[in-house]
């Protein structure tokens, strides 16, 4: 029996938060440039997506490029930024096929002018599809989230628009960048490194973790539906016993 025959229908998660790691060791460890690597990771990307609408997952988060990207090597970030456009030029038919809505998080503006460009004009051909949520964490970094949230409350306890009495989870979570989207129920990451990287920090404070050995570029939608099968055989607790749940 296949692992998306043994999940339970009534046990989803309905958010999924991948950080696509392992793109260039993958592709160094076949004698390729980096690059090769990322090229690559696209079809494990159009796997996690088809697998989320397949299963019935609302919310697919990816972290496409972080805050701390931009120090890699100026070639691979050029070419990066020139693979994200062709990317989702060549993808609006997946997208339309599955019903996804396209949505972006992270500094959007430090992004070349033709990569916004796309980026607008594909969240804005893909507003009405209603399956699945995709957003595109790019030019990300969750510590940065943090202090602009702060900064936007601040703001208006200093106008008189919010009291200070009156800051509460809810405050704060109406101010990050993920604001109407729910907070993740499982975080995937690949390649084997077990640390979450300036992701969405205080979104998964009660996430579930998934660690997988395989390359970004391997990733397939089985992998999805076992990540989903091992999330559904743990018992979330949020800090409650065993006997109380």
């Amino acid at each position: 029996m296949s692992f998306k025959e043994r999940l339970k229908k009534d046990n989803l998660p309905q958010h999924i938060a991948i950080i696509m790691d392992g793109n260039g060791r993958w592709a160094k460890g076949i004698g390729k440039l980096r690059i090769f690597g990322h090229q690559n990771g696209v079809s494990a990307v159009r796997e996690a997506m088809e697998g989320c609408v397949d299963v019935g997952i609302n919310y697919l988060t990816l972290y496409a490029f972080s805050s701390e990207n931009w120090n890699r090597p100026k070639l691979e970030v050029r070419a990066l930024m020139e693979l994200l456009v062709n990317t989702l030029a060549k993808e609006t038919k997946t997208f339309m096929d599955n019903g996804i809505k396209l949505q972006t998080i992270g500094n959007i503006s430090d992004l070349p002018t033709n990569c916004q460009k796309t980026l607008a004009d594909t969240i804005d051909l893909t507003k009405s599809n209603d399956q699945c949520v995709l957003t595109l964490a790019l030019s990300y970094g969750s510590r940065t989230e943090i202090v602009d949230a702060t900064k936007a409350i601040a703001q208006k306890v200093a106008n008189g628009q919010l009291d200070i009495a009156d800051i509460d989870e809810a405050t704060i979570s109406m101010h990050l960048y993920t604001h109407g989207t729910p907070d993740p129920d499982l975080m995937i990451r690949t390649s084997g490194e077990q640390r979450i990287s300036n992701y969405l920090l205080y979104q998964m404070a009660y996430t579930e973790l998934c660690f997988l050995d395989k390359m970004w570029p391997e990733f397939k939608r089985e992998d999805l539906f076992e990540a989903i099968y091992n999330y559904q055989n743990r018992e979330r607790r949020f800090g409650k016993t065993s006997e109380q749940l």
